[in-house]
């Protein structure tokens, strides 16, 4: 199988790093295209990679094209890409907000895949929502999904309105633990912790719960009051919370990040 990722972006490379292990490859070399020249020296000097500055030399050559450009740049690519691509190919979108519809009607192509992904994948622990369009076969649609687990989880959702969904939720949501961190990360700071002590406190924290969470069937409701005892301190922490509405504020910005990737499909 011969995989094309367009576009050596963050997210880009994140997927092809992931897939230039995988044994569905078959000894072929993942091909990489993208336009910028620095970007393209840097990655001719992997070894595992085919770089490309030709969309042209590389995309007919393609059984899985994954698309990792910005959505504003899909317009111009789809007219390049289209005298090129073929029927048989399976292409998949990792682009925010871009629908399953206006890949297949700016391609005339029908193999079309939506995902996405989210920035932990750089370590393999990303996860990644998808869903397809009606063509995709159940024997191509595992193939894609075994390419997408190569940098961590995936799962398949029942419509494109869970990838805008899920774009609320995981795609933008280490964003919001991030946003957190840096809040606690301040607050150790002015409590008078070094920078260092701070950031062991702090990402030990975050780590250490995510694994209780994990490696049980407690809901969060349920873990935050074997933590939080009447009158104690993390009760207080939690009551100056509720106070300030931070749950709502938190749903708030989910359904912003998810109207917004609707938003893109739109424009």
């Amino acid at each position: 199988m011969r995989v094309l990722v367009i576009g050596g972006g963050n997210m880009g490379l994140t997927y092809a790093e992931g897939m230039s292990k995988s044994f569905l490859l078959n000894r072929h070399k993942l091909m990489i295209y993208d336009k910028s020249p620095d970007l393209i020296d840097t990655l001719k000097d992997q070894p595992q990679f085919v770089v490309y500055n030709s969309i042209e030399e590389c995309l007919p050559k393609a059984d899985v094209v994954f698309i990792a450009v910005k959505p504003f740049h899909s317009e111009v690519l789809f007219e390049e890409m289209k005298p090129l691509v073929n029927k048989e190919q399976i292409f998949v979108s990792i682009m925010a907000g871009v629908t399953i519809e206006t890949i297949q009607n700016s391609l005339d192509v029908k193999k079309v895949i939506r995902a996405m992904p989210n920035l932990p994948a750089q370590v393999g622990k990303g996860v990644t929502s998808y869903t397809e369009a009606p063509e995709v076969s159940r024997i191509e649609l595992l193939t894609v999904r075994n390419l997408l687990d190569t940098t961590g989880e995936s799962i398949r959702v029942e419509s494109e309105n869970f990838i805008d969904a899920s774009t609320g939720i995981s795609g933008s949501g280490p964003a919001y633990v991030f946003y957190f961190m840096q809040s606690m990360l301040e607050a150790a700071l002015k409590m008078g912790f070094s920078k260092n002590d701070s950031k062991i406190l702090v990402s030990k924290t975050f780590e250490g719960a995510v694994e209780l969470f994990n490696q049980s069937d407690l809901s969060p409701n349920t873990w935050m009051e074997r933590v939080a005892s009447k009158g104690g301190t993390t009760r207080a922490a939690l009551d100056s919370m509720e106070d300030n509405n931070v749950k709502e504020l938190i749903k708030d910005a989910a359904y912003a990040a998810f109207d917004r990737a609707v938003e893109l499909g739109n424009e």
